[in-house]
């Protein structure tokens, strides 16, 4: 009775089109023929259960297609077509978009071009500390002056500080005589100060350079002093060779020459020997060839480098060796007299500067300074002074090679040897520079620092806001010696050793607001009560203003940032160039006036330019915004224009200026993607 029952319970079922459960299996018997219907035939349709429930329980149930079956009924379902030929589709579908998502990204990755570092993103800020902000009132800038300072910084877009020299020494050759590698002079602060000045830095997203000076020390310096004394590893620490003192004369080994002029060589009564000194002799040189001087200075840099900074610029690179065999350096006027020999500049320095193996001890210092770039984020940068007079292609040989990194850039300071610009010595000095700088190398700028004049006393103060234009608008690194934004020129006061060294000028009060103590320790310039921050700030055509607008433009503007540079025009009096990216229809144009009034017919030197182009930017504030004719593009006196149109031709694919076009870091804009790629 019972299995007539089940029997058409499970015929109602499949009328309902039910599916068996397998799985509510009531007896032992019913589970063995399932078994062995299994063995025979995974393809067997799926056996009826009878399940022995009532009719009124059975019709309460809800019926749910595959609820409860085992794995090996699911499997004889997954073998049907319709289940079959849809997961086979998924399966594929996966792993086709696996693969375009792994080219994809491959594909960005090698068209990529290489991001700008924190050091070619921006304008780099040298800051002479003495001079820059005082605090504790003793006349004297200090680290804690910096610090307070940094909102300024950080208000005009620049992205790096470079603080030149503060280590302790007696301040000979502007603090670059050291007696301590590893101390701070007290007259900045102490090493606390220090810490806290780098971590401020930090906080605000800016990046920190200072001042390594690897060739020579202080007289006073320990290392100094225990060599004259001949003490274990140090005796050797120094350049010393015998000569004799006659008299109080000495009879030094040759005729080499120091930079401040006279003998290089000074004899020291407590070893009975002459040291050699390329500066002054209170500043002797070290001995680069002995192995323990060189880890000396590797301990330098990993001193500083784990004290949080960012990179160094290494001073007087060239002169880190010597010739050993100490023969005469020849003469420049073989008629003149050996013995009247005295300065300098009469001598060739075939012996005493560039030797073989200088660039690889350079090289070692970059090799020690990448061991803390591994960190994303924080790539230590190196830079190099190594301004070889007209010798470019010596100053090349800093960046490296193909395969051997050496400095980012060694700075360029041939802008500081104009003393009268024009606008064909603008190009020359640019092109000079970029004709040279080897392929894919970055190029860097700077008009001033603490050695040289400011730039507004050496060439005119009506130019100082066509040569920020210049140094904001140029591929590359700028470098913006400390008061340049605002135009400030050297003390004129005899009292004033330093004259481009005077103290930074804040505002209109006592002492330009440098110091609240009686007294500075270079005189303020006295044109101060109009030539300072504070006035500029609330002046919209200031000098300061333009130079933050500057900033901003090249910050934003891909073009400016890192696209090509094309000469266009240059004679007497302007210096006109444009700055354009592919893939980009948005052109820059520089006309930069560093001579008189005149008119250029910009169309007749390219006649693809539109006739009609807007001032994106002028020295001239009423000119912003105007439409100009191509034609006549009248400038006046120290005037810098920065013009914007748009064209689907860019100069820099005219065969006419093909070899007057260049570019560092090559990049493509696809405005498609609102991306950059490197292969156009």
């Amino acid at each position: 009775m019972v299995d007539q029952e089940s029997k058409r319970i499970s015929l109602e079922m499949n009328k309902k089109e039910g599916v068996e459960n397998n799985g509510f299996i009531q007896s032992d018997e019913m589970e063995v023929e399932e078994m062995e219907a299994g063995a025979n035939s995974l393809e067997a349709s799926p056996k009826q259960c009878a399940v022995g429930v009532s009719l009124g329980t059975m019709q309460e149930l809800t019926l749910r297609p595959y609820a409860g079956m085992p794995k090996e009924v699911l499997l004889q379902f997954s073998t049907q077509a319709r289940y079959r030929v849809t997961r086979e589709i998924l399966f594929w579908l996966i792993i086709a978009a696996s693969l375009v998502l792994v080219a994809a990204t491959i594909a960005i990755i090698v068209m990529s071009p290489k991001c700008l570092g924190w050091w070619q993103a921006g304008p780099i800020y040298q800051i002479y500390p003495r001079s820059f902000k005082d605090t504790n009132k003793d006349g004297n800038g200090d680290l804690k002056g910096i610090q307070e300072k940094l909102p300024y910084v950080e208000d005009l877009n620049i992205k790096t500080i470079w603080i030149t020299s503060f280590y302790k020494s007696a301040l000979q050759d502007f603090g670059y005589g050291i007696e301590d590698f590893e101390d701070i002079d007290p007259l900045f602060g102490t090493m606390k100060d220090f810490e806290d000045l780098v971590a401020a830095i930090h906080d605000k997203g800016l990046k920190v350079i200072m001042d390594l000076i690897p060739n020579h020390t202080s007289d006073k310096h320990k290392w100094f002093q225990l060599s004259r004394n001949r003490t274990g590893k140090y005796t050797d620490y120094y350049i010393w060779h015998d000569c004799m003192s006659v008299d109080g004369q000495v009879i030094p080994p040759n005729n080499w020459v120091s930079i401040p002029g006279n003998s290089s060589w000074q004899y020291d009564d407590v070893r009975k020997q002459c040291y050699f000194h390329q500066f002054g002799k209170e500043q002797p040189d070290l001995n680069f060839r002995n192995p323990d001087v060189q880890d000396e200075i590797h301990n330098v840099i990993r001193f500083w480098l784990s004290k949080g900074i960012d990179g160094f610029s290494i001073r007087t690179v060239k002169l880190l060796l010597e010739a050993t065999h100490l023969r005469d350096e020849p003469q420049v006027n073989k008629s003149q007299n050996p013995d009247s020999i005295t300065t300098y500049s009469e001598l060739y320095h075939d012996y005493t500067t560039t030797q073989v193996g200088m660039h690889d001890i350079v090289r070692s210092f970059r090799h020690t300074m990448d061991k803390f770039s591994s960190e994303p984020g924080r790539y230590r940068f190196m830079g190099t002074e190594a301004n070889d007079g007209e010798n470019i292609e010596k100053t090349m040989m800093y960046y490296g090679t193909p395969f051997i990194q050496e400095a980012d850039f060694p700075f360029n300071l041939h802008f500081m040897n104009m003393q009268q610009v024009s606008g064909n010595a603008v190009f020359e000095t640019v092109a000079l520079w970029m004709k040279n700088m080897p392929t894919g190398k970055w190029p860097n700028w700077a008009v001033g620092d603490l050695k040289s004049a400011r730039i507004s006393s050496r060439v005119g103060k009506e130019y100082i806001n066509v040569i920020n234009m210049l140094l904001l608008t140029l591929p590359g690194t700028p470098t913006t010696y400390y008061g340049e934004e605002i135009g400030m020129e050297d003390i004129t006061s005899e009292a004033a050793s330093f004259p481009e060294k005077s103290p930074m000028q804040w505002d209109d009060g006592d002492h330009a607001g440098f110091t609240e103590g009686n007294s500075t320790w270079l005189p303020v310039n006295p044109d101060y009560p109009n030539m300072n921050v504070l006035v500029q700030q609330s002046q919209p055509n200031s000098t300061l203003n333009l130079y933050r607008e500057l900033n901003s433009l090249r910050n934003n503007e891909l073009p400016i940032q890192r696209g090509w540079m094309c000469y266009i025009w240059n004679d007497s009096d302007v210096f006109v160039y444009v700055r354009e990216m592919d893939g980009l229809d948005q052109v820059f144009m520089m006309v930069l006036n560093f001579g008189q009034e005149t008119t250029t017919d910009l169309q007749a030197l390219v006649p693809e330019l539109p006739s009609d182009v807007i001032v994106k930017l002028s020295t001239n504030p009423n000119k912003k915004g105007e439409g100009v004719k191509t034609k006549s593009i009248k400038t006046e006196k120290g005037e810098g224009l920065i013009l914007e149109y748009r064209t689907n031709k860019p100069i820099h694919n005219m065969k006419t200026f093909e070899e007057k076009c260049f570019i560092a870091e090559k990049a493509c804009y696809s405005s498609a993607f609102n991306l950059l790629y490197m292969y156009c």
